[in-house]
């Protein structure tokens, strides 16, 4: 029995969503689960997908908050 775990910053896509919403991680609970099936053969109601947002202050990148990496990473883009 698989279980995938997936772990995003809780912010969204959209503007004015703060969040993953319903839709998107019904969506990647589904597209997870084909996976699996398409790559192990693990049947779709074998597999367990455990969603967790993680507050963008508890992430951290290249020794620094998220927030303030992505700064960096934008400003040495452009």
């Amino acid at each position: 029995m698989p279980i995938v775990t997936v772990q995003l910053t809780r912010e969204g896509t959209e503007p004015g969503v703060d969040h993953v919403t319903p839709e998107q991680k019904a969506e990647i609970y589904k597209g997870m689960s084909q996976v699996l099936l398409d790559v192990l053969g693990k049947p779709l109601d074998w597999t367990w997908v455990i969603f967790q947002e993680v507050e963008m202050e508890d992430w951290g990148w290249g020794g620094m908050p998220v927030a303030e990496y992505r700064k960096k990473l934008a400003a040495s883009s452009g």
